[in-house]
């Protein structure tokens, strides 16, 4: 069987909502790009362009999109899904939904690119944590125009390895102490471990 029948009777068995959701969707993918190809991959239809691009499943619940390079593409009005890892993306939609269908083909578009481009997963950056300064030692820093410009130049990697001495230290007493340090050698402009680097 062809994978555009696979797909029309993957499409034809399920609910109504579903159905015309999973042809709407099916619908918007190849109205980005006539190069893109139906492929059934896992018990489920797919779409590649230059190799594998995009995954439609139906679930109890709600149909998911998968987008296998994800982690590449830009999703600025937040269609993915937050609790995906690795490169993976979805975009989830329930029966009550309705497609954004405009951001819906940006993504497309992007994953069409991504593909030509030939980018791999690995070159998605994970996102960095956002560094949570304990207030006493930003309040000690801001106090010090000398140590706040230092600070405020500083690496994230050297801003990282303060903030997780300072957490680090178990009593109050201690914690002080380690601020106080903190604040004499940023003010010189030395990073927590720079003695360690070669």
């Amino acid at each position: 069987m062809l994978p555009q029948e696979q797909i029309n009777l993957y499409i034809a068995e399920r609910p109504e909502w579903q159905r015309k959701m999973l042809v709407r969707l099916r619908q918007l993918i190849h109205s980005v790009d006539e190069e893109i190809e139906e492929t059934w991959k896992w018990n489920s239809p797919h779409f590649d362009h230059d190799g594998i691009m995009i995954g439609l499943q139906a679930f109890k619940e709600h149909v998911a999109v998968w987008f296998h390079k994800g982690a590449l593409i830009k999703d600025p009005k937040k269609l993915f899904e937050k609790d995906d890892t690795k490169g993976m993306r979805s975009y989830k939609l329930r029966e009550t939904d309705t497609i954004n269908e405009a951001a819906f083909v940006d993504l497309v578009k992007q994953a069409v690119k991504v593909n030509l481009s030939g980018a791999k997963l690995s070159d998605a950056k994970p996102a960095r944590k956002a560094l949570v300064v304990p207030p006493e030692l930003e309040n000690c820093l801001k106090k010090d125009e000398e140590a706040w410009a230092h600070w405020e130049n500083f690496s994230y990697t050297h801003k990282k390895e303060y903030v997780e001495w300072v957490n680090d230290a178990k009593q109050d007493e201690t914690r002080k102490r380690r601020i106080a340090q903190a604040l004499e050698m940023i003010r010189a402009g030395v990073g927590k471990e720079d003695k360690h680097r070669v």
